[in-house]
This record gives structure tokens, C-alpha cells and sequence, in this order.
């Protein structure tokens, strides 16, 4: 656990004045998921996506999303060979171990389904033939807030394929005003050193998955579920698959404070991480993510 820690500590030095947003960061990857950063551009969301292929040992490629971009140059494709009368795969840069998918919603539906698909079944299939992706496989991808010009917004089946979706905000104003005083922190990005490897990272994987959780504890997060399908708050509550995911983020959390066990504590910390992008709620212009604090403070443990 020290190598972890020693990773979070590098995170927070550079990304200033988010220790929550770095650490929800790190469980969704512990849990094996995919993170989607939503927020207006400059605030970091990049830096974070390369800091932490840096402090985790990872293959790190990034990929700008735009409108004409093509599935191929994502996926990769067949090239070819003329002297060998052949076709040959070459593969894109999904085939990394951690993927930055910056400014997901300016690509065309197509291009974001390619790569969602990628994300759920961990291979790419080309002319017949299976490439499987590598392990560990993550995808960080950005996305500008809706209603920004040129984008177009993920539908609810593709948002479920993210374990969690944060947003970094604006900094502190002492976490700023050091930003200012420091420079851009892209150019300090070079000091981070690996405190683990992809080998490592996949051990604390297996080590999250099994954490203890007491029945108890699962009937809490059931309740959680039903509360979020009442008719009244969201168009359509969460799944029996959302309930896994929050399970597996809460397991990470735990790892992180070095325990073997999920308190309730950690089912709360990720709920609003886990669940917001999944719901959309039924009244326009209420929150998700302020209807889901309130089930929390409503709902307690049997």
C-alpha cells in the first residue's frame, strides 16, 4: 500500500487542491473501471488523465476527438501489403494501457460507439480476426459540458460504460493563486516517478475485488438502488449493474485506507461519482447528483 500512497501523493502535488477528485481517480481504476471527467476546458483534466498513467506505470497514448475523426483511427485497421498479397492489422492507439479519450463528445456517435465497445469487451475485432486489448485497459475520456458548440452528448447506454464520472472545478483560491505563482504544471510533469507497475496495479485489483462486504452492507446498497426508482425523481432508477459498480468502486475505496472490509462510509464517499451520469431526473433542470445526497441522508443501514 505504500507504493499507492506514494502515487497519490505525486498526484496531489501537481494537480492543486483537488485531493478528492485524485483519489476518486485512483479507486475508479483500483476497481477496473473507466472515468469519464466532465468540466470546462483548462481546469486540468488532461493533466490528471497523464498523471496518472505516470504514477501508475502505465503505456499512456491520447487521441483528440473530433468531428471528422474516423473508428480507424481509434481502433486501427487493415493495411494492404502489396508484396505479400496480404492485409495486415495495424493497431490504433486504443491498443495502450491507459487511453485518453480528450473531448469525447466533439467525435460522431459512430466513432464514440466504436470506442465504447472497445471499453466493454476489452478487444477489437478486425476483418474477422480478435485483438485482444491489453491488461490493464483504462480509458480516461474528457468531455465538455452539453450545449457547447460541437458536441455531441453521449447517450445513457455509452455513459453506463464509465464507472465514474467527476468534475475538477475550479481550484481553491490558495491552490490557485500557487498555480499562478508556479506555472503551467504540465511542465513539472516530467518529475513523476512510477511508484508501480502494470503488474502491480493488476495484484491491487484482485486485492479490491475481495474485499469483504456483509450482507448488511448489501442490503444498504440495495436500498440506495430502490430509492433512486422512484417514479417522481428519475426517469428510470438505477440498474442491478450500477449496484455492482458501486460495489466494486467502494471496494477500492476501502483499499485505499488500507482496510479489508467496505464500511458505509465508503459506499457513500463514491455513490454520487458512480450513480449521477447514469440517472437523468424526471423534473427539468434539477440536479442528479443533488437528489442522490438526499437519498443518502434519507436512506440509513438496516
Amino acid at each position: 500500500m505504500q507504493s499507492i500512497t506514494f502515487a497519490y501523493r505525486q498526484l496531489n502535488a501537481l494537480i492543486l487542491g483537488k485531493p478528492q477528485q485524485t483519489r476518486l481517480a485512483l479507486a475508479c481504476l483500483l476497481a477496473g473501471g473507466h472515468l469519464l471527467i466532465e468540466d470546462v476546458p483548462g481546469v486540468g483534466k488532461t493533466t490528471l488523465a497523464h498523471s496518472l498513467a505516470a504514477v501508475l506505470g502505465l503505456d499512456y497514448r491520447r487521441v483528440q476527438f473530433t468531428s471528422d475523426l474516423l473508428p480507424a483511427d481509434v481502433l486501427g485497421g487493415s493495411v494492404f501489403l502489396p508484396g505479400e498479397g496480404r492485409f495486415e492489422f495495424r493497431p490504433g492507439p486504443v491498443f495502450s494501457q491507459l487511453l485518453l479519450a480528450d473531448e469525447i463528445n466533439r467525435a460522431s456517435p459512430k466513432v464514440q460507439s466504436a470506442l465504447l465497445e472497445a471499453m466493454e469487451e476489452r478487444q477489437v475485432s478486425a476483418d474477422g480476426v480478435t485483438h485482444a486489448l491489453p491488461a490493464p485497459f483504462f480509458v480516461i475520456a474528457t468531455q465538455n459540458p452539453d450545449g457547447q458548440r460541437g458536441t455531441f452528448p453521449l447517450p445513457e447506454s455509452q455513459l453506463d460504460r464509465f464507472l465514474m464520472r467527476i468534475s475538477l472545478g475550479y481550484p481553491p483560491a490558495d491552490a490557485e493563486l500557487k498555480l499562478l505563482q508556479g506555472g503551467d504544471r504540465r511542465q513539472v510533469m516530467h518529475k513523476l516517478t512510477a511508484a508501480l507497475s502494470a503488474a502491480d496495479l493488476l495484484q491491487l485489483q484482485q486485492q479490491a475485488a475481495s474485499l469483504h462486504v456483509s450482507p448488511a452492507l448489501a442490503g444498504y446498497v440495495l436500498a440506495l438502488l430502490q430509492a433512486t426508482r422512484q417514479p417522481e425523481l428519475f426517469l428510470h432508477g438505477l440498474s442491478p449493474r450500477a449496484g455492482l459498480a458501486l460495489l466494486a468502486a467502494a471496494r477500492a475505496w476501502a483499499l485505499l485506507d488500507g482496510r479489508d472490509h467496505v464500511l458505509p462510509e465508503d459506499i457513500k464517499a463514491v455513490f454520487v461519482p458512480v450513480a449521477a451520469h447514469r440517472l437523468t431526473p424526471r423534473l427539468p433542470g434539477s440536479d442528479s447528483s443533488a437528489l442522490l445526497l438526499r437519498i443518502l441522508g434519507n436512506v440509513a443501514l438496516a
